[in-house]
């Protein structure tokens, strides 16, 4: 076995003799543009991580290089057009992602604590935002995976990522990790006013309100992943805030993906079957995303959207995620305060 070698990062700025705390927010990532190239890069990255696909690399990466890569970024490319951030020349997820860190950079700028951000596949890199607040003169980071709800396939893989760039650091920072929050009470909060908000400025009224969440390959929830617990728990507290049943709304899954079973009930039939219900006015939140990106603005803003239209819906509504409204950075400066402690 070859040893590692390990990266010494001389310090742009002096670094203090006791150093200072600061913190990482990390998210999914996104491509640099919705080309084929691009997409394709992103794909690659993100289906030939371990914890997301778990299937043997020797039968999964020839499809993946083979069919899947010659044919999914056209259509992914396509559907992040839909929802581009034409402006900035980005994804959404991007755009508000950057906002959450300078906000709470803000927030915490009295306490003299630096915030960066990183995406775990993509650009910027989770080790250029290590590497920026050690240059900031931080021998203490919080590392806060911007998933409400734990998954090894979102939380894990985004600290995983952090102890890699850690790994070939001959000088470490000394890390924590921030903890899933599926019913911190600020973020139920946050999103019962949202929802309160986004329904009195609706010009109908909607007969149901549809709960969609991130889905997940059962076989991993067969293994130990608890993911849907969390998923329950926050909409456990939802309803509760809400002073709702859970038939007035219901828990479902988004983002099947490949022949396998996923956790269900999955969110596109349950809509499509409403209309023959009676049920045609519906608003769809998303509370296992902490910011709009390709899966809710296109898969519930626009394909969901079209389903229960076809279907014989009449009204629609997707309540937006909390991206960087003031209550979404009071959660991030809830969470992060509550890990710094002992550190300021």
């Amino acid at each position: 076995m070859f040893p590692m070698k390990f990266i010494h990062r001389p310090s742009r700025k002096p670094t203090p003799t006791t150093g200072r705390p600061g913190v990482l927010l990390l998210n999914l990532g996104t491509p640099d543009d919705t080309g084929y190239r691009a997409v394709r890069r992103y794909l690659l990255e993100f289906l030939s991580d371990r914890r997301v696909i778990e299937a043997s690399p020797l039968i999964w990466q020839p499809i993946l290089r083979g069919v899947v890569l010659v044919t999914r970024p056209f259509k992914s490319g396509a559907n992040y057009a839909r929802i581009w951030n034409k402006d900035a020349n980005e994804s959404p997820l991007r755009t508000y992602t950057r906002a959450q860190a300078e906000h709470l950079a803000e927030r915490l700028e009295s306490a003299d604590i630096p915030v960066e951000w990183g995406m775990r596949y993509g650009i910027p890199s989770v080790e250029s935002a290590i590497e920026k607040l050690m240059d900031e003169g931080c021998d203490r980071i919080v590392i806060l995976p911007l998933y409400p709800q734990y998954s090894a396939t979102t939380t894990a893989t985004a600290n995983d990522q952090a102890f890699r760039a850690l790994m070939r650091l001959r000088r470490q920072p000394a890390i924590r990790t921030v903890p899933p929050f599926p019913d911190h009470p600020v973020y139920i909060d946050a999103l019962a006013k949202s929802v309160r908000e986004t329904l009195g400025a609706l010009p109908f009224r909607p007969q149901r309100l549809i709960a969609s969440f991130h889905g997940l390959p059962q076989d991993y929830v067969t293994k130990g992943d608890y993911y849907p617990q969390d998923c329950e728990r926050t909409i456990k507290a939802l309803r509760k805030a809400l002073d709702l049943r859970e038939d007035q709304m219901p828990l479902t899954y988004q983002s099947r993906f490949g022949p396998t079973q996923w956790v269900q009930p999955y969110t596109a039939p349950t809509v499509a079957a409403l209309p023959a219900e009676g049920i045609t006015k519906i608003a769809v939140i998303m509370p296992g995303f902490l910011s709009d990106c390709i899966e809710t603005l296109d898969e519930i803003g626009n394909e969901l959207r079209e389903e229960f239209l076809h279907a014989g819906g009449t009204d629609f509504a997707m309540i937006p995620c909390l991206n960087a409204s003031p209550p979404a950075i009071d959660l991030l400066e809830s969470l992060s305060r509550d890990a710094l402690q002992g550190w300021l």
